[in-house]
């Protein structure tokens, strides 16, 4: 069965720092690019990050642009997302999710999620 499994969100205060992981089993995810997505309550699922399958290439949101970095690491199986100066409005439940077609801001353009990580960041 393969599954994408994220882990490290929690509580912080505004201004500090989070390291999401997530991991891939039943399948290697090294030939896939993979992208962050995060869902604030009320509020539809919205772009983060993605890192193509060699990690050359990295694509970020606005919002978070500057503050938050993606990698991966092909060997272990992992993609991550380093979350510093993070704000109130970064408060979620973040999703890891592997790439099927098309743009990497698009939703729809992934085909395996993760069941997701709770971020909330207090003020």
């Amino acid at each position: 069965q393969v599954q994408l499994v994220e882990s490290g969100g929690g509580l912080v205060q505004a201004g500090g720092s989070l390291r999401l992981s997530c991991a891939a089993s039943g399948r290697t995810i090294s030939n896939s690019n993979m992208g962050w997505f995060r869902q604030a309550p009320g509020k539809e699922r919205e772009f983060v990050a993605a890192i193509s399958f060699s990690g050359a290439n990295t694509f970020y949101a606005d919002s978070v642009k500057g503050r938050f970095t993606i990698s991966r690491d092909n060997a272990k199986n992992t993609v991550s997302l380093q979350m510093n100066s993070l704000k109130p409005e970064d408060t979620a439940v973040y999703y890891c999710a592997a790439h099927s077609s098309g743009s990497f801001k698009e939703r729809r353009s992934y085909g395996l999620w993760g069941q997701g990580t709770q971020v909330t960041v207090s003020s």
